[in-house]
């Protein structure tokens, strides 16, 4: 699979954080995700092992109840089932990949 950039083909399922599905595998999902200045992104959790990489901006994961401060060339991995979630300093892009592939992240399910 090959994917072209485009700025259109993001959705907003939470106010201030647009996401897109990139590529696509049968074991791995990579997403861009741009995250606008007081957004927070809520607690949650899923199956999925979770790694990225902060391409501009500045945020704080909060994984498992500990901070971890954001910045442009840090990376991370969320184990599965590990509760997260993200508070949006200023307006930011990362990348993440999920394994196994999110359902709910797949293109045909996000239109």
């Amino acid at each position: 699979m090959f994917v072209k950039k485009s700025d259109s083909g993001f959705v907003s399922p939470v106010a201030g954080i647009q996401l897109k599905p990139l590529a696509c595998g049968d074991a791995t999902q990579l997403m861009e995700f741009r995250l606008q200045e007081g957004a927070e992104l809520p607690f949650h959790s899923h199956p999925n092992e979770q790694t990225g990489f902060l391409v501009s901006g500045r945020i704080t994961l909060v994984i498992d109840g500990e901070d971890h401060p954001v910045e442009p060339g840090d990376s991370w991995c969320i184990p599965p089932d590990v509760e997260h979630g993200a508070r949006i300093h200023v307006d930011s892009v990362a990348v993440e990949v999920f394994s196994p592939v999110r359902p709910d992240y797949l293109k045909e399910n996000l239109e």
